[in-house]
Order: C-alpha cells, then structure tokens, then sequence
C-alpha cells in the first residue's frame, strides 16, 4: 500500500472556489472512478491551502486513476466552468509515503 500526500496552493482569492470545487463535484468524481482519499485538511493558519493523502495499492494503480481522472469529461467540464473567473490552484506538490513496519498506532 502507497499513499500520496497532495499539498494545493491556492491562487490568491480562490480559496472558496476550490473548497466549493472539492465538495461540489471532486469528491464525487474520485468515488465514481475509486479513487480513495483517506483524509483532508485546510491550514490552520489560514495559508491558501488544502491537504489530502490518497490511498493506493501500487504506483501503477495511482498513474492508471490520475489517467482516468484528467480525461474525464465530468471533471474537464467541472475545471473548465470553475476557473471562468481564474485559475484556482498555482501548485500542486506530491510527497509519496509508505506506513513504516515499527509504527503501532
């Protein structure tokens, strides 16, 4: 099992418009495709960003979803009437992680 951890910097201003983004259609449209988030955080001191971790079984299923993803017509319609007053997101990073063996929490 591999996890992701996705940190979006947001565009100044835009950060209700990723939140409506998220709620609105995103989630959805990871479910339908099984995609699976396993948490999600804002910044607690009001940074413009958002957190989330993904689950995977292997690399190759997470390039296979994302692929999935970006093609969708669902999702392309959903970024393309969000972002009529701007882009939404100036930076995506992704850090990769494994559960550590000796952890027992």
């Amino acid at each position: 099992m591999i996890y992701e951890l996705r940190i979006y910097t947001i565009m100044p201003g835009r950060i209700d418009a990723i939140r409506k983004r998220f709620s609105d259609h995103t989630f959805g449209i990871f479910s339908r495709l099984g995609m699976q988030v396993c948490d999600f955080w804002e910044d607690l001191e009001e940074q413009p960003k958002l957190y989330y971790t993904m689950k995977y079984e292997s690399m190759e299923e997470r390039t296979r979803q994302w692929e999935a993803f970006s093609q969708d017509k669902e999702w392309n319609e959903v970024k393309q009437k969000s972002e009529l007053d701007g882009k939404i997101v100036e930076h995506v990073e992704q850090i990769f992680l494994k559960k550590a063996d000796y952890f027992k929490g």
